[in-house]
């Protein structure tokens, strides 16, 4: 891993708060770290609140359950006694009963209380519900005249029918205690929760702060790296997650944008370099030209002016051409291609115009794609075969199950082995190739491939084993239309 470079720490660092974009600063938002803070304080809240609801229902509910569940035992029991007996003595039996809680009234039909746990209770009923024979009634009252306190009670009142009496049993009991409960309860919440939640936004704060901190640091050395720094690279920490993830990504995208700087500064050089050469011969010539008053030397300079032209137009073109590659992926179009026809025109274009000897073996053959684009690419294989044959150059179009292969071979020497990649590269030019006045630029073998490759194919570079230089084109072919069904039998049967 590259290590930042020194000098990074001469340039201005870059505010939290503040980002730099077309040359003007722009204020950022509130961050992740805030942003994540509040949004889990704001959820944890939501979920206290909620959970504290009911706990407290819940609470408040379990407790009154449990009064209810023994008040309706009490009330049951002393029924029971009621029409197993009578109710005077039913009422004996609860006056004497040594613990007074329960509270218990016996209330007979005239409203007169004729048994009570305690005497105080002999006043007055406790409440004014009668329900009806085995039927029950719920009551909370608070009698602090009779009772002596302001403690809420809870009452249940049950109806008994005892051999045509009516009689009505009483039970109560002070759910203080219960409401003192879930207050003590309420209020603690009420204090824990500011204290858990101040608990929550800290740690989340920190936290995600202390995660953050490498992303700060990968944007703040992603921020120091231009066009000069291009080598740079930002820190990968070892944490084996997403901020190890960032950081390589970043690295990689450094890599691709470094590759990509270097390729274009070497194509303007190289570009620049071809280019000098015919501007230089033209302007020279024009200058001997003008200098020569009788126009001999200009009808002289006519010949070598005018292929000089045709070269830098030629060169021109091809820089146009894979600078389309470049933007647009070659631009092709996609269409049914007879590409036999496609060779076929241009083997009649090198034929009238090679002093070598054409050998062509083609088949019918229907690709998808571009014509006009395969035919400059087997026109740029078809020039550089017939400038590097000694006498021969042979064409071969074959179908089979899942390619159209197309190879062009020369009798001239194959290319090396360690080149056969490398002569698809732009301005390239192998040792026995390096003259400018053959015709080749270097950049013929580029467009094709770039070409072949726009047509999901490839191309590549080897030899016969006769020992003679091939070119071997693979191209995908047209996708096949579906079988008709037969006549007599209907469509999606």
């Amino acid at each position: 891993m590259d290590q930042p470079d020194p000098s990074l720490g001469d340039a201005p660092p870059v505010r939290v708060s503040e980002q730099t974009w077309r040359g003007r600063v722009v204020p950022l938002r509130r961050g992740l770290r805030w942003q994540s803070t509040v949004a889990a304080v704001a959820v944890v809240a939501v979920a206290l609140l909620a959970g504290g609801l009911l706990l407290l229902q819940t609470l408040g509910s379990s407790l009154v359950s449990g009064t209810n569940t023994l008040l309706r035992t009490k009330v049951q029991d002393v029924a029971a006694l009621i029409q197993s007996q009578d109710a005077e003595e039913a009422s004996l039996a609860v006056a004497e009963t040594e613990k007074k809680d329960p509270l218990v009234q016996i209330i007979d039909e005239t409203g007169t209380i004729i048994g009570a746990s305690e005497p105080r209770l002999l006043k007055t009923p406790l409440t004014s519900l009668r329900p009806a024979a085995d039927h029950s009634a719920t009551d909370k009252v608070s009698a602090p005249d009779l009772l002596g306190d302001t403690d809420e009670r809870y009452l249940v009142v049950l109806g008994v029918d005892d051999e045509g009496s009516k009689y009505w049993v009483l039970a109560g009991r002070t759910i203080q205690p219960q409401s003192d409960t879930v207050r003590i309860v309420t209020w603690f919440l009420l204090v824990a929760m500011p204290l858990l939640l101040g608990v929550v936004g800290l740690s989340v704060h920190f936290l995600v702060g202390r995660s953050l901190r490498q992303v700060d640091t990968i944007r703040t050395q992603v921020s120091h790296i231009d066009a000069g720094r291009l080598s740079q690279r930002v820190d990968v920490p070892g944490t084996r997650d997403e901020l190890q993830a960032l950081a390589v990504t970043m690295n990689s995208m450094l890599d691709r944008i470094e590759t990509a700087d270097q390729r274009q500064r070497q194509f303007v050089s190289d570009a620049s370099h071809e280019l000098r050469g015919p501007l230089t011969t033209i302007r020279t010539g024009l200058d001997i030209s003008i200098a020569d008053s009788s126009g001999a030397t200009w009808r002289g300079m006519q010949p070598i002016l005018a292929e000089e032209t045709q070269r830098l137009q030629r060169l021109v073109e091809d820089l146009l051409t894979l600078s389309k590659s470049d933007d647009e992926g070659a631009g092709v179009r996609h269409e049914d291609v007879d590409l036999d026809d496609v060779l076929a025109a241009e083997l009649r274009r090198v034929t009238a115009t090679s002093r070598h000897r054409i050998v062509a073996e083609l088949v019918p053959a229907k690709i998808a794609g571009d014509p006009v684009r395969l035919s400059q690419a087997f026109r740029n294989m078809l020039d550089n075969a017939d400038r590097h044959a000694t006498g021969t150059i042979a064409v071969k179009l074959s179908v089979a199950a899942q390619a159209v292969v197309v190879t062009i071979d020369d009798d001239g020497p194959p290319i090396p082995l360690a080149d056969r990649e490398r002569v698809f590269g732009r301005f390239v030019r192998l040792d026995e190739s390096r003259s400018r006045h053959q015709g080749g630029s270097g950049l013929g073998l580029a467009i094709t491939r770039g070409i072949v490759e726009a047509h999901d194919g490839h191309v590549i570079a080897t030899e016969t084993s006769h020992g003679w230089c091939r070119f071997q084109v693979t191209l995908p072919p047209a996708a096949r239309p579906a079988p008709a069904p037969p006549a007599d039998e209907p469509v999606g049967a």
